[in-house]
C-alpha cells in the first residue's frame, strides 16, 4: 500500500465552492469534539458543528474557514465537506469579524426572502378564498 502525501479537499456551500485543492492536514470540530485528519487517515464520516476549520497546505500555510453546520466525508484521498454557510479569513484574529459580518448579511437576506414568501403565501390564500365566494 502506498502512502499518500496529501488529500484532495472540496469545501462546498449550497451555491458555490469555497475551497478546492490539496491539503496535508485538516482540523475541524464535530459534535463530540475537535479532530484532525491526515492524508492516510481511515475513511471517516461526521457531522460538523459551527466552528473553525483549518486546512494546512503542502508549504505549511494554514487557511482558516468559519463554517456553519455541515457534513464531512473522507474516502481515500478525497475529503468532501458540505456546509450551509462558510467564509475564509487570512488569520484567526480577523475570522470572527468576517464570520459575524458575512453571516449577518446572509441572515438578513434569508429574513427578507422569508418575508417575501410569507407575502406570496398570504396573497395565494386570499385569491383562493375569493374563488370560493359566489360572484353576484
Amino acid at each position: 500500500m502506498t502512502m499518500a502525501a496529501d488529500m484532495r479537499v472540496h469545501l462546498r456551500l449550497p451555491a458555490s465552492v469555497l475551497f478546492e485543492g490539496p491539503a496535508i492536514a485538516l482540523t475541524a470540530t464535530a459534535a463530540d469534539g475537535a479532530f484532525g485528519l491526515l492524508p492516510n487517515h481511515v475513511d471517516f464520516v461526521t457531522e460538523l458543528v459551527p466552528s473553525v476549520l483549518v486546512l494546512t497546505e503542502a508549504g505549511g500555510r494554514e487557511r482558516f474557514f468559519g463554517v456553519d453546520a455541515g457534513l464531512l466525508v473522507k474516502k481515500g484521498r478525497r475529503v468532501e465537506i458540505a456546509v450551509h454557510r462558510g467564509v475564509e479569513s487570512a488569520d484567526l484574529d480577523r475570522l470572527r469579524d468576517t464570520v459575524n459580518r458575512s453571516f449577518a448579511e446572509i441572515e438578513d437576506e434569508e429574513r427578507a426572502a422569508r418575508a417575501a414568501l410569507s407575502r406570496l403565501e398570504a396573497d395565494m390564500v386570499r385569491r383562493f378564498a375569493s374563488l370560493r365566494r359566489p360572484h353576484p
